[in-house]
């Protein structure tokens, strides 16, 4: 078989045949040169601009958090949580944990309202304004939980400016349900994940918060299914109508006594939620 030497002024091997002929083929045409790696920071943002300016939304959340046991392990308890959104004064939140206890949480514009199924006990609080303003005052003020409530605010851009010290890009994956951009961060307090949606929607698909100070460093992990910006739900969905022998007892009292731990996560013990 004839040797021929596929790269010119003798700067490169010898190689034979095909082989040889596919090589200068790659070389002619400029394969395998690695891609400018994209902008990690300008994809966050590139999503929370679309979040905070989206007039609706639909979406399940399966989320996951680690509760620290004394004896040093950690245990993952898990919930549901079906969300719906209608700007600017609009929120209904339906909960399930991974024990079926089932609670809600509606904002009509003026009074936010929780239900807690199990106990057919509910609260309201009178508090009229957008869905920032019940975001906030539901968890500053009332001191209630609610995970990854910035995502849900008009501020999220400036919320992620002000907080975020760095973010790098990962990997563009194929592993979700379709394709996304892995980026990771810091910020003064969580070390964060998150897989955004490549295309004209960014929404988040899975994100993983690690809370580096707290003892342990637990982790909260969700996963999001199901995005809809484009349906508007009945005005029904934002009211609440107490069932049949459902008591109303003071806010504070709404849910289940439960200590929080870093970032608003509770700290579980034992067996049962």
């Amino acid at each position: 078989m004839r040797r021929l030497n596929i790269y010119s002024r003798g700067t490169c091997i010898r190689m034979l045949g095909t082989a040889c002929m596919a090589a200068a083929i790659l070389a002619q045409s400029g394969a395998g040169a690695k891609e400018p790696t994209p902008d990690a920071k300008a994809i966050l943002m590139r999503m929370a601009d679309f979040l905070s300016k989206s007039p609706r939304m639909r979406v399940t959340v399966h989320g996951s958090y680690d509760a620290l046991q004394a004896e040093g392990d950690k245990v993952e308890w898990n919930d549901v949580r079906e969300i719906a959104m209608s700007r600017p004064d609009r929120l209904r939140i339906n909960t399930q944990r991974s024990d079926g206890a089932r609670s809600l949480l509606v904002f009509d514009g003026k009074e936010i309202t929780t239900f807690d199924e199990s106990s057919k006990a509910y609260a309201q609080a009178a508090h009229p304004g957008s869905v920032d303003d019940a975001v906030v005052y539901f968890v500053r003020d009332l001191g209630m939980r609610l995970p990854l409530a910035v995502l849900l605010t008009s501020r999220l851009p400036a919320e992620l400016e002000q907080r975020v010290q760095s973010v790098e890009y990962v990997e563009k994956t194929a592993t979700l349900s379709a394709p996304a951009h892995h980026i990771a961060g810091k910020t003064a307090t969580v070390d964060f994940q998150l897989w955004i949606a490549d295309g004209d929607r960014p929404a988040p698909m899975r994100a993983v918060l690690t809370y580096k100070e707290a003892p342990g460093q637990p982790q909260f992990r969700a996963q999001f299914s199901d995005w809809n910006f484009d349906s508007q739900p009945p005005a029904s969905a934002f009211m609440f109508t107490p069932p049949e022998g459902a008591k109303k007892i003071p806010f504070a009292a709404a849910l289940p006594a439960m200590p929080l731990g870093p970032g608003g996560m509770p700290v579980k013990k034992g067996g049962k939620q």
